[in-house]
């Protein structure tokens, strides 16, 4: 095992396409839309001219977006694959149906379309957090023959589906159904703020802590959070973890040593019990490890899904 240091209402309207902010992490990646079952979904792509056999595939936490991924996409990229950056359903771009199934099963079931619409496989399939419990989805079951390697970032596993406060306070009660009706919209956003940097184990920039944020701001914004906190179910997400311990392909996990949402004796759990995984520690790395090592991150990615020598379409 090595340890690599680290880089200092019903429905709302989908969101035209809006490109990529030009600066020094997204200046060329590309926003899109793909149609999924009754959905669209956004992405951030960078290089895909490359083709779609062994892209990598990025999907993000809750609370995020495809936004998380930005100070990692270049190095990505540098691999010369194609690389796809998800808005989830119900997050970023990507349409906000309220209500929707957006569980890890869910998300997994929507993505599946999506992944087949743009011919992805052979692909390095990377999740972070909540997007760690889709993945796995994913990988075991609903895209597994197109699946070749599994990164698991700070990933919830087993019985572990949210931690008890965050990136909210007392997320089980959270959970009640009648909890909407008993919160303000602009109390639920000044619980969020003020929780939310708990995750990271360095300062988060205000502008990164808006964007993590303001999407939930309002009647439906709140009751979109609520849902997708609802739906981070133990039993959903320990029935793909389990069949993970026998997964026979590459998967490497990236635990951040401050992570105290999903605790590192995850990560070495899973180690112990299937001999295919590649177990890395981050250094100085809270939950948010996007945020707090984001170059760590892309090379350690980078170096598990080699360069491609030729675009394959």
């Amino acid at each position: 095992m090595s340890e690599p240091n680290l880089d200092p209402a019903s429905q709302r309207p989908v969101q035209p396409p809006q490109p990529a902010r030009a600066d020094s992490s997204t200046s060329s990646a590309r926003r899109s839309v793909v149609r999924s079952i009754h959905y669209t979904l956004s992405y951030l792509a960078q290089n895909p001219e490359r083709g779609p056999r062994g892209a990598i595939v990025l999907l993000h936490d809750l609370p995020g977006g495809a936004f998380a991924w930005e100070g990692g996409l270049p190095g990505l990229a540098a691999t010369g694959r194609a690389v796809y950056a998800f808005d989830m359903l119900g997050y970023g771009q990507s349409a906000h149906p309220w209500p929707s199934d957006t569980s890890n099963w869910g998300q997994a079931d929507c993505l599946q379309y999506a992944f087949e619409a743009l011919k992805l496989r052979d692909i390095t399939l990377v999740g972070a957090g909540l997007g760690g419990a889709v993945a796995q989805t994913l990988a075991t079951r609903l895209y597994r023959d197109k699946v070749a390697r599994l990164v698991l970032i700070n990933s919830y596993l087993y019985n572990v589906a949210f931690a008890p406060n965050w990136p909210l306070t007392e997320m089980a009660k959270r959970q009640d159904p009648e909890a909407p009706h008993h919160t303000k919209p602009e109390d639920l956003l000044a619980d969020l703020r003020a929780t939310l940097p708990n995750g990271a184990a360095k300062a988060l920039p205000g502008a990164r802590l808006d964007a993590y944020t303001n999407e939930w701001q309002g009647k439906v914004g709140m009751e979109m959070l609520f849902q997708h906190v609802r739906l981070m179910r133990p039993d959903y997400v320990n029935s793909v973890s389990t069949d993970v311990e026998l997964w026979p392909k590459p998967i490497l996990l990236l635990c951040g040593d401050q992570d105290s949402v999903t605790p590192l004796g995850l990560g070495q759990r899973l180690a112990n019990a299937n001999p295919n995984v590649r177990l890395e520690i981050l250094r100085g790395a809270g939950h948010l490890a996007l945020d707090d090592a984001p170059g760590a991150v892309a090379q350690l990615v980078s170096d598990f899904a080699p360069v491609i020598d030729a675009p394959d379409s």
